[in-house]
């Protein structure tokens, strides 16, 4: 079976799933949309892993742990090492830096640390077995763009000790085409959201990345794409982003949604 569509970066192992979750995993499936299914803890690793496995085709996970959904999760080594093991994971993460509730800590240096050791736990292991990043990246201010000069530093120190062992995606862009530039100059590419659907505030940087380092995602359940805004996401919404990227980038829909798919498909090394 060949994708229609990908989603690369999808939760429904979030609770809100947890009435219908095989029905909505169904109509992905009748819809022809692929998914990677991203874990943000051990639970949510755990649980991503078990549907990927479960799946006979279409759905990989990406494991890891978050920079802020629980601040006392630990990267655990060993537990993903043995996770690991399962079948069709495709990436690392969701992890990265996220600034945007400094405001809620009394001490923002031990933050800052406390998850750039996290971020950079899990480059290790990614580089070790070979495999993306999936990276969640919130700044404090978007005009200030701390968090992703902190990330792009991070990440250009390690491409000159790692090589093409180090690559990856920005999931859920929300910079400039400046600073896509840099991460496209890392070997690393970015993808969007429903908001894209609502909003024009990414409208350049879609229309200025090359093709060939763009994807698709609807980070569901949350930021649902118009026409359905006000339902909870899911993977089959996906299609809206894809064609509001066609629209923004006024290319052919057809020509978009196969590159779109084709390189979803290198980037995570699936085969078809």
């Amino acid at each position: 079976m060949v994708p229609k569509f990908f989603d690369i970066h999808a939760h429904v192992n979030d609770s809100q799933y947890d009435g219908d979750r095989e029905s909505v995993l169904l109509r992905t499936k009748e819809h022809l949309v692929w998914s990677i299914q991203v874990g943000t803890d051990h639970k949510t690793s755990q649980s991503a892993v078990a549907m990927a496995t479960l799946a006979d085709t279409g759905v990989y996970a990406s494991i890891g742990v978050h920079p802020i959904d629980d601040r006392n999760e630990r990267f655990v080594k060993e537990f993903f090492e043995e996770l690991i093991k399962g079948k069709n994971i495709v990436a690392i993460g969701e992890c990265g830096l996220d600034y945007s509730r400094l405001k809620e800590v009394s001490d923002i240096a031990f933050e800052k640390n406390r998850q750039r050791e996290l971020f950079e736990q899990q480059i290790d292991f990614a580089i070790s077995h070979d495999l993306p990043l999936m990276i969640h990246c919130r700044d404090s201010d978007k005009a200030l763009a701390d968090a992703h000069r902190d990330i792009l530093t991070i990440l250009s120190v390690r491409k000159e000790k790692c090589g093409d062992l180090l690559r990856g995606n920005i999931h859920f862009f929300s910079q400039t085409i400046a600073i896509a530039r840099e991460y496209f100059a890392l070997d690393f590419k970015i993808s969007f959201t429903g908001v894209i659907t609502f909003t024009h505030e990414y409208d350049e940087v879609i229309r200025l990345s090359p093709l060939e380092r763009i994807m698709s995602e609807t980070d569901c359940p949350y930021v649902t794409p118009v026409p359905h805004r006000g339902k909870r996401n899911e993977p089959i919404f996906v299609e809206e982003v894809v064609k509001k990227i066609a629209e923004i980038r006024n290319e052919d829909f057809e020509t978009v949604r196969e590159a779109l798919v084709q390189n979803a498909l290198r980037t995570f090394r699936i085969s078809i």
